[in-house]
């Protein structure tokens, strides 16, 4: 069904109050504050903070069957405020089995039911949907059960992906939790040479910066060099900011981003096939000219003294056309050099929601027009939304690409995730405009995959080989070897003193207990519990305890049980281990990234299980650390106790090469005691104690946790 037409509404967001001002605050920072839900007065939200959320939408695609199902878990029978939710169907669309054809009426029945707005298979991909229909808006805070949600904010959307407990639970409850991520600065200087593209400015980034420098950040695009890219631009950026590492991507609102929506609204009011005689259709419910007059008097920026962790830099007058790969987002070659290694392909696509917007086709429909695809090279399109195909049929574009010899599919997903016609076979090579080419993603694990902007796809599908278009002079582009980037820690990168935190009703003073420490960075969650056990629906939580670590370290869970206490029960440690001081257990001190690697909350249940009520790491995998809160397992981030026990207590101080004594698993016989409210970590070890500082989780986890996880705390939310 399409959307219902509403009236102007006022959203979600909430204004600060001005005492928040006073602390300085990034952009991001402060579109948080209008959407933060219970929190103190006065007090500014800042990086490191748990916050929750009231987003203005949530988005979910073909994975909203399972979250439909979470839903009903929990007990929710009723949508709290149908109009957060989006339903945008686009990832298997070219499936017309009956299974899948039936999957998707369900969730066409169910969004009639509770009245959310709902997108059909072949409307286009949600992330494109959400910028067409206004559901991303500048200065909004908006979700997805997606990854690439990042994209909202090429319009200065704060846009960041959440699991699908979340996403049933703002169902249910129009919230969820956030922990508020570092802040990083990216400053662009110069301009873009003719022919260089906003998806040559990400694959660049990616490749330059590949050391993690924006792992589980909010990165905010500034500079000059801004005013000189399109909003498509800005949506390529975005959007890959996933591949980069970061959870937010973010361009806030500028003159270009108010002349874009001038343009959008008007289109809508007046559309080009109507008579003049036509009426005016109804007024948009998001897009309209009320709602951007208020976008107008109310611009928001970063205060001048906001503190960011890092400031990067990056003169897009050094850039040429670059091409990622082959199967990694982190090797960026120059085109000119790739060019002379004449890399022959068999497939092109010109696909996805990073790169299939109408300027996007129009450049690549430029590069094609009188020619003919390469005998031997399958050249694949598919519009980001119906609404892109239209816009391309109109200008001539589209015709142009089939004339070419262009394969046409369904607008949505596809080839980008695996799915449909045209995956790459063994020993097959291609270049994509998508924004992944992992190993095996678009096919076979034996094929070779490569990213580049739409000209270059369409000029390679042309010759057959990786290439740049014959418009594009070599000769003229930048002859710098190597972009031009900078990185420094800021000025105020120093983390805030955490404020002493008001212990939520019922959550536990302190975590105490004997210290395990696994020398180990990226540990994944398949090390942390096996894959061949995760789709072990009946499982139950003693026997996760016995298998939590196999892979990793078949001795850990024997080694965790021998320093439980007798009255510990497997599957329950925070009745059996509990007593008026706090919360007693053996807790990990893990590497860097601990978490790594899927989606499975079973990771974080393992541990729960096996009497491990907190982890203390120098970092986690994002998603392992939703899982993890969402189930009431405790993480905290101490990277100086970690940099202490690798240069004490590993072989040759590195971690990953076991302890001392090649151990996975080194137990010091130190214990550990956590402040809860204070964020002091206590390490009592043979020779004294040591103290270190870190940020206490908020009152939102907190809650979670007294609650029994995200399950329980919709549960009563639903019961009150």
């Amino acid at each position: 069904m399409a959307p219902a037409v509403r009236q102007c509404r006022r959203g979600l967001a909430t204004q600060a109050s001005m005492s928040t001002r006073r602390t300085p605050q990034t952009f991001a920072e402060k579109v948080v504050q209008r959407y933060a839900v219970d929190w103190p007065e006065g007090r500014a939200v800042k990086a490191g903070d748990y916050v929750m959320i009231q987003p203005e939408h949530v988005m979910t695609h073909d994975n909203t069957g399972p979250v439909i199902s979470k839903f009903k878990s929990i007990g929710a029978t009723k949508i709290k405020n149908p109009q957060q939710p989006v339903f945008t169907i686009d990832h298997d669309v070219q499936n017309k089995s009956a299974k899948n054809l039936q999957k998707y009426l369900t969730i066409e029945q169910f969004a009639r039911e509770h009245g959310i707005d709902f997108f059909p298979a072949g409307r286009g991909i949600g992330h494109q949907i959400l910028v067409e229909e206004g559901y991303a808006f500048p200065q909004c805070l908006t979700v997805a059960s997606d990854s690439h949600s990042n994209m909202y904010g090429g319009v200065g959307c704060v846009g960041t992906p959440i699991v699908r407990t979340d996403a049933a639970t703002l169902w249910a409850t129009g919230r969820t939790w956030w922990q508020i991520p570092r802040m990083v600065k990216l400053e662009f200087t110069g301009a873009l040479a003719p022919g260089v593209t906003g998806k040559d400015v990400i694959v660049a980034l990616c490749g330059a910066f590949n050391n993690d420098e924006v792992l589980n950040a909010a990165v905010e695009f500034t500079g000059e060099g801004v005013k000189g890219l399109s909003i498509d631009d800005r949506l390529t950026i975005a959007n890959m900011t996933t591949e980069w590492g970061a959870l937010v991507g973010v361009f806030p609102p500028d003159e270009h981003t108010l002349a874009y929506y001038d343009d959008l609204i008007s289109k809508l009011e007046h559309p080009s096939f109507a008579a003049p005689s036509t009426p005016a259709p109804p007024e948009h419910p998001r897009l309209n000219k009320k709602r951007l007059e208020a976008l107008k008097a109310s611009l928001m920026t970063s205060d001048p003294d906001a503190e960011y962790s890092a400031h990067l830099t990056l003169d897009l007058s050094s850039l040429v056309s670059y091409v990622s790969g082959p199967n990694s987002v982190k090797i960026a070659t120059a085109l000119p050099k790739l060019e002379e290694q004449d890399v022959k392909i068999q497939k092109a696509y010109l696909v996805s929601c990073t790169n299939a917007r109408a300027s996007d086709l129009a450049a690549a429909a430029s590069v094609v027009r009188g020619k003919k695809v390469a005998p031997g090279v399958d050249f694949y399109v598919a519009a980001a939304s119906s609404v892109v195909q239209e816009a391309a049929e109109r200008s001539g574009d589209w015709q142009t690409l089939v004339e070419a010899g262009a394969r046409v599919l369904p607008a949505g997903c596809g080839p980008c995730i695996g799915l449909g016609t045209g995956l790459l076979q063994e020993g097959e090579v291609g270049i994509s405009a998508t924004n992944r080419n992992y190993k095996g993603r678009m096919g076979s694990p034996k094929s070779l995959a490569y990213l580049a902007s739409p000209a270059v796809v369409a000029a390679s599908a042309i010759r057959g080989s990786i290439c740049a278009p014959t418009e594009l002079d070599i000769e003229d582009l930048p002859k710098c070897s190597s972009p031009l980037i900078s990185i420094s820690p800021s000025s105020s990168s120093a983390a805030p003193a955490a404020a002493q935190e008001d212990l939520y009703p019922g959550f536990p003073a302190s975590f105490r207990g004997p210290l395990l420490w696994t020398p180990q960075d990226n540990l994944n969650t398949d090390g942390i519990y096996p894959g061949k056990y995760t789709y072990q629906d009946d499982i139950t939580l003693s026997r996760q305890a016995e298998v939590v670590m196999e892979n990793y370290d078949p001795g850990f869970s024997s080694l965790v049980a021998s320093l439980r206490s007798p009255s510990f029960v497997p599957g329950q440690p925070e009745t059996a281990e509990r007593d008026q001081q706090g919360m007693k257990g053996a807790l990990l001190i893990a590497g860097y990234n601990f978490g790594t690697g899927s989606s499975r909350e079973q990771a974080a249940t393992a541990l729960k299980s096996a009497g491990i009520p907190l982890v203390l790491a120098g970092s986690f995998g994002d998603i392992f650390k939703r899982n993890a809160i969402n189930n009431g397992l405790v993480c905290l981030e101490c990277p100086e106790l970690v940099s202490e026990l690798t240069k004490e207590h590993t072989k040759a101080g590195k971690r990953g090469e076991g302890g001392k004594d090649g151990e996975l698993t080194v137990q010091l016989g130190w214990h550990v005691e956590v402040d809860m409210g204070s964020g002091e970590v206590r390490v009592r070890t043979l020779e004294g104690d040591r103290v270190y500082k870190v940020r206490p989780v908020g009152r939102s986890v907190q809650e979670l946790w007294v609650d029994g996880g995200l399950e329980g705390y919709v549960k009563r939310q639903i019961e009150a």
